[in-house]
């Protein structure tokens, strides 16, 4: 399965290397950047929050609620989705009451009237993915932005959100009773091989401190779905290569901390804005876990331009688990 995305990547690769398919394969285009402007003290922070959008079902107003609470005493910049905004099907279309009522009214605390930056994920493709992306519902809400890959641009990180659902086999395999809309992904192995081309030059050109990059799938995780293997295979390389500092995640509905002996990225699992599986997780054969957490919940992070803070919350606003590290230790943590 694997081998099979993996071989027509390559194809790609080399037949765009020498010029042999200017008319089948788009040319490929820089990420778009978008420029935020960080609160005054000089540090970032921010929420994340994935696989939420349940009308306020399963916990999910519960967990607005302490996360607009969060989201006051830390004076957030913004928030960030890791995707399956919207259940079980995405969006119908623009006109969506579900965006109401699954987003807008969920999510009202004042502290929550900030950008939410947001990854599709794999339910959100199920529905009209380019009703999420367009920009007549930033009308309904001008908190909303949500793009397939792009890049948040702040004076001391930079947040790469990647569009990871074109990765996995399954969804074009195996697909079962579920309709996807590819529009705009078509030829699949074209769209995965110019994103990683785009994210790739992005990572190399980065000047940033802190390096983040933002998926819906998981690269490393213990949780139900586990290791994404399309992405373990060409994904994760391009993030060691540029040593990029924190990868995060939902698909998996829990809250997860990993970590790996060969790697110095930080595997952060955010999956639980709503309905929970209350699963144990499962062993990991290369990699450790210092923390997981398989009930509803959140996270936030922190970042100064030397320190990096972030926290697990629970359904209930109880910090679960917390973590502090130095941009120097973490880059010499191998």
């Amino acid at each position: 399965m694997i081998n099979h995305l993996s071989n027509k990547i390559t194809l790609f690769i080399i037949l765009l290397n020498f010029g042999l398919c200017p008319l089948l394969v788009p040319v490929s285009a820089r990420l778009q950047r978008l420029h935020h402007q960080i609160n005054n003290n000089g540090s970032l922070g921010f929420l994340v929050v994935g696989d939420w959008g349940r009308k306020g079902w399963y916990n999910q107003s519960q967990v607005a609620v302490q996360m607009g609470i969060i989201a006051e005493k830390l004076d957030i910049d913004f928030v960030v989705s890791t995707g399956d905004n919207f259940y079980d099907d995405g969006l119908t279309g623009v006109d969506d009451p579900a965006f109401d009522e699954s987003f807008k009214y969920v999510y009202a605390a004042p502290s929550l009237q900030k950008q939410w930056y947001t990854v599709l994920g794999n339910h959100d493709y199920r529905g009209d993915v380019e009703a999420q992306l367009a920009p007549m519902l930033r009308e309904r809400d001008s908190r909303w932005r949500c793009l397939r890959s792009f890049i948040v641009n702040t004076d001391i990180a930079e947040l790469f959100f990647v569009d990871t659902t074109p990765f996995v086999n399954l969804y074009f395999d195996d697909p079962k009773d579920h309709k996807y809309d590819w529009r705009g992904i078509l030829p699949r192995e074209v769209y995965v091989t110019n994103l990683l081309k785009d994210l790739s030059l992005a990572l190399s050109e980065s000047k940033a401190k802190w390096k983040i990059v933002v998926g819906h799938h998981g690269i490393r995780t213990t949780g139900h779905h586990c290791d994404t293997p399309e992405l373990v295979t060409h994904l994760l390389p391009l993030l060691e290569e540029y040593e990029v500092d924190f990868y995060m995640n939902g698909h998996d509905h829990c809250l997860e901390h990993v970590s790996c002996q060969d790697s110095k990225i930080r595997f952060l699992t955010s999956g639980a804005g709503s309905k929970a599986w209350l699963e144990a997780n499962r062993p990991h054969e290369s990699c450790g876990v210092k923390f997981f957490h398989h009930g509803q919940g959140f996270m936030s992070m922190k970042l100064t331009k030397n320190t990096a803070r972030f926290v697990f919350y629970d359904v209930f606003g109880k910090a679960l688990h917390r973590w502090k590290t130095s941009l120097k230790k973490l880059h010499t943590s191998i």
